[in-house]
């Protein structure tokens, strides 16, 4: 069965629900909103392909967080398999930051 662009936008936004739950040890703000998530790509199969990095690559969740997030965009309902490339091309930055979470970290 075929996703709808309908249904893919639906599943997005529960995929971005799921990222949204799922936070940095060492700092207090989602991994969404630290701008940690790169892409997001959902295929009309249901296949998902997340582009992440860390805040540094010696994170010392490097190998746990991307398995978190790969869990749990899994378990949502429409998502048929998950690939996470892990990258640090562009590293990040603060700059990256919401807005949200610059004003979380005291940084606006």
């Amino acid at each position: 069965m075929k996703f709808t662009d309908d249904q893919i936008a639906d599943i997005g936004e529960e995929i971005i629900k799921v990222l949204k739950s799922v936070y940095d040890p060492e700092i207090p703000v989602d991994i969404y909103e630290l701008g940690l998530i790169y892409d997001v790509q959902i295929s009309e199969d249901g296949d998902v392909k997340i582009i992440m990095t860390l805040t540094t690559p010696n994170c010392p969740v490097a190998e746990s967080l991307p398995q978190e997030v790969k869990d749990k965009v899994g378990e949502v309902e429409g998502v048929k398999s998950v690939d996470l490339e892990l990258t640090f091309e562009p590293s990040w930055n603060k700059d990256m930051m919401s807005e949200e979470a610059k004003f979380e970290l005291g940084m606006l």
